[in-house]
């Protein structure tokens, strides 16, 4: 089944309807801290973005530079989505900007009284406040009720280009590209989950997955290579294939456990500094054993 992300998480994680599907990398990483992940993750990583482009600001609030979301209302969806937690981290390291200097209002993006799909309980210090019965996010960042908004889609009020409500970082690729170069950190979005159960039934099954999603990964770089006919309705896709490969090499989106365990890294100890796990876990808890590492000749 193709579907969307949220209908996805929300369907994984409240009803555990799937023998193996894409998962939120936060919201999966909850689950394990906890002891109780219905799921065993691969390190297929399907979903990887920057989050600088994920904050929006009203440009009349007095917020110049980052620094100045501190004191600020912010909305949300969802504390703990995974690209909040990574906006929130690279507020924090960056600009020292902690979850605790801003106050979170949490409700539906455009539709009204969205729940939180996990339960949290998050530190004292992290103020945390329902959105008003019946109003959006977006509703409330038009109007400006609330200050700023961070999350992995825009709202409709940037969408329909709305005077006061812009992006913090304005150029938020050249932003990023810079964060890359100081940290060599790509963020992890979503991972690919297995029932554990199945996975313990069938232990050849990770592993397995692996390597179809690897080969999976390299037919698709291997058509986007190919310049004979462009691959996506987007133009100027092999000066951006370019760039990247100067970037970040030619293993941009990497998969793989080895590869990836300093974002991997990274993201544990945010998640686990902004409350979202019951405890620090560990890199290699993540994953089926048997995916942490692969045979030589």
């Amino acid at each position: 089944m193709k579907l969307s992300p949220e209908e996805i998480f929300f369907r994984a994680f409240r009803n555990k309807e799937f023998d193996v599907c894409e998962l939120s990398f936060s919201s999966y990483t909850v689950g394990v801290s906890q002891g109780n992940s219905e799921y065993i993750a691969i390190p297929a990583f399907l979903s990887r973005a920057f989050r600088h482009s994920s904050i929006y600001i009203r440009n009349d609030k007095g917020i110049k530079s980052p620094a100045d979301l501190k004191g600020k209302r912010i909305g949300l969806a969802e504390y703990q989505l995974t690209a909040n937690v990574w906006a929130r981290a690279l507020l924090e390291d960056e600009y020292g900007v902690k979850p605790s200097d801003c106050t979170w209002v949490r409700g539906g993006m455009e539709v009204a009284d969205r729940p939180e799909k996990v339960k949290l309980n998050l530190p004292e210090d992290v103020h945390m406040e329902p959105a008003p019965a019946g109003k959006t996010l977006s509703q409330l960042l038009a109007d400006g009720e609330i200050d700023a908004y961070m999350g992995p889609r825009t709202l409709s009020c940037f969408d329909n280009n709305h005077p006061n409500v812009t992006r913090l970082f304005e150029d938020s690729r050249s932003a990023a590209q810079a964060y890359y170069e100081k940290t060599s950190i790509f963020p992890i979005m979503h991972v690919v989950g297995v029932r554990r159960s199945l996975a313990e039934k069938h232990p050849w099954l990770p592993m397995a997955l692996l390597k179809a999603f690897e080969k999976s990964k390299a037919l698709a770089l291997e058509a986007l290579s190919d310049t004979s006919a462009t691959k996506i309705t987007l133009p100027f896709v092999e000066e951006q294939l370019e760039a990247a490969k100067s970037l970040m090499t030619d293993d941009f989106w990497s998969y793989g456990y080895k590869k990836n365990t300093k974002v991997l890294e990274t993201f544990l100890e945010h998640h686990h500094r902004q409350g979202l796990s019951a405890r620090k876990v560990k890199p290699e808890e993540l994953f089926w054993p048997a995916t942490l590492e692969s045979y030589a000749i």
